[in-house]
């Protein structure tokens, strides 16, 4: 495979301290619950190569307006937990955890930039990343962590206002997965994962070849964010990319060029801890009209003005 990532080995003389503790920083957070991952992994069954894209019916295709919840009231009747993000002595770290276990899936961006001197790259998974806009294209990517003490990816993106956001696709999983090693300060993740890097048109930065959709961006803003329980902390940074220039795989795209099969896209999501989902099963629900369920008798009775404790 070739790759361009000789740079990466003389990348500008700085003190790795930040490296190091991000990684320490990692080892404290304890996503492995697993003592033995592997002797846990060997226990289970094997990936399902033949889990193919199909659809389903909702639960309740026969759903009224109304009706609530499909599951027969049973949620109303469990307790819920109220937790205080704030709370004297819930380590940050809580909080973490909590959120990414319950905001999911997360669609993970695959980034790739390059340094300012065009010398040194970096290519990284996200997964507090998402599209926000389509006019233009708005991506966010949320990074742990200030700008002080930047990761390599956003130190990059803040330089060179350019990156590459790559959808992580089944079949690259665990090479993707390999670009997250804490390796030693300055080697390459492509070389590490296998990947292979492929020429973009408006950025310098590579996209990944192997992935069947990829966006080239530009950076249009950053916010910094600062500590609710150590004030003058800096603990994240929020970037906004526009996307410049698309990049989808000729089996995977309409005619139209509009619409991405998932069945060929597959893509993998990010859920808490060390999990990851497979995307293989969808339903369709049609958006309600107003006007057609009132004509067929569903409004009735349902029709309120809004006010409050609703």
């Amino acid at each position: 495979m070739a790759t361009n990532n000789s740079g990466d080995h003389e990348q500008k003389a700085q003190d790795p301290t930040g490296h190091e503790q991000r990684f320490d920083q990692e080892k404290a957070v304890k996503r492995n619950p697993h003592p033995d991952f592997k002797k846990v992994e060997a226990s289970r069954p094997d990936w399902e190569e033949k889990s193919t894209w199909h659809f389903t019916k909702t639960k309740q295709p026969g759903w009224k307006l109304g009706q609530g919840a499909n599951d027969g009231g049973e949620s109303l009747k469990k307790k819920h937990l109220e937790i205080d993000p704030y709370e004297v002595g819930r380590p940050a770290v809580f909080n973490y955890k909590l959120l990414i276990s319950g905001i999911i899936p997360r669609p993970i961006g695959f980034v790739s930039t390059r340094s300012e001197d065009g010398k040194s790259t970096n290519l990284a998974p996200y997964s507090y990343t998402q599209v926000v806009n389509h006019d233009p294209p708005l991506f966010i990517i949320g990074f742990a962590g200030g700008m002080a003490n930047a990761k390599d990816t956003l130190a990059n993106l803040a330089s060179t206002k350019e990156c590459t956001i790559n959808i992580i696709s089944e079949h690259y999983l665990e090479a993707a997965n390999a670009a997250s090693i804490n390796a030693p300060y300055g080697f390459s993740e492509w070389s590490l994962s296998g990947l292979t890097p492929a020429p973009c048109t408006d950025v310098k930065a590579s996209r990944v070849k192997e992935a069947v959709f990829s966006i080239e961006g530009k950076l249009q803003s950053t916010q910094e964010f600062e500590s609710r329980s150590t004030p003058g902390k800096k603990t994240g940074v929020l970037a906004v990319v526009e996307g410049v220039r698309f990049w989808v795989r000729e089996d995977a795209i309409n005619e139209e060029s509009n619409d991405i099969d998932p069945r060929i896209l597959r893509p993998m999501s990010r859920l808490g801890g060390i999990m990851y989902g497979r995307t293989v099963e969808g339903c369709e629900i049609p958006r309600p009209d107003f006007a057609e369920k009132e004509k067929e008798g569903e409004t009735e009775g349902l029709v309120k003005p809004k006010r409050d404790n609703q």
